[in-house]
């Protein structure tokens, strides 16, 4: 039985999603759902994918279910979503909570 991630190469090196994806990606002129920057390049889920879900295409073909994204908004998805703080804060040195100059 193939793994997840086995499972998650095969499909996303698959021609149909190659095709979804650069299909999806012309649908939005290149320009990312989220901030507007021009040349976004990744076509993410919104409902993550999972085991059941890569055998399902009303969520892994399915453009209600994709959204164009550059790379700091796929990143702020992935990595600040679950993050304990906030964006515009961070911990200093001795654990306080500030807020980012940025």
């Amino acid at each position: 039985m193939k793994t997840y991630t086995e499972k998650a190469k095969k499909f996303y090196n698959s021609t149909k999603w190659k095709r979804t994806k650069n299909a999806y990606k012309a649908s939005k002129f290149g320009i990312c759902e989220r901030c507007g920057k021009p040349n976004a390049e990744i076509v993410h889920h919104k409902e993550y994918l999972n085991d059941v879900r890569l055998d399902d295409a009303d969520y892994t073909l399915n453009f209600q279910n994709l959204e164009l994204l550059c790379i700091d908004c796929h990143n702020r998805e992935h990595f600040e979503k679950y993050s304990p703080t906030v964006e515009g804060t961070k911990f200093d040195e001795n654990g306080n909570l500030i807020a980012t100059n940025d």
